[in-house]
């Protein structure tokens, strides 16, 4: 499994962790930034880790910034990405089995190192559900391929 992982300023120490806890979990990290406390503009990491899976470089991306709010509204202007703002693992399994979410997003503020661990964990582990939920991703999807911008 490969995954991108990005953040600002704010999600940067927690960003650094669950660097670590991925690599100790055997998966791929591919680490888009930011690499220090300065303060930056979360929607160039949204992008980063975005861009990773599009162009398949990365299964999955995870993007942390004070709120997740910011991360998950520029991470879904992306084509193909379905980004889900999570502070509980029920909604970290959910996001997964209904909405098929390819990118987990956290709130430094709201999310500790341990919590983020857990929904971190299901959300890799969770997979899609399929069945009725697939025609509802669909559905989604085709909002992208209609809406004119």
């Amino acid at each position: 499994m490969r995954v991108a992982i990005g953040s600002d300023h704010a999600g940067y120490e927690l960003k650094l962790l669950l660097v670590k806890f991925l690599q100790q979990q055997k998966i791929e990290v591919h680490d888009m930034g930011t690499f220090s406390k300065n303060s930056v503009d979360y929607p160039d990491y949204a992008g980063q880790v975005c861009h990773a899976i599009k162009r398949d470089i990365s299964d999955f991306g995870i993007l942390i910034c004070y709120t997740g709010i910011g991360m998950s509204i520029a991470a879904n202007k992306y084509k193909g990405i379905r980004a889900a703002l999570v502070s509980n693992t029920s909604n970290a399994r959910l996001c997964r089995e209904h909405n098929d979410a390819n990118i987990l997003c956290l709130g430094a503020k709201d999310v500790d190192f341990e919590l983020a661990k857990e929904i971190v964990d299901i959300f890799l582990k969770t997979p899609f559900s399929e069945g009725r939920h697939s025609l509802r991703v669909q559905k989604v999807m085709n909002i992208e391929k209609n809406e004119k911008r």
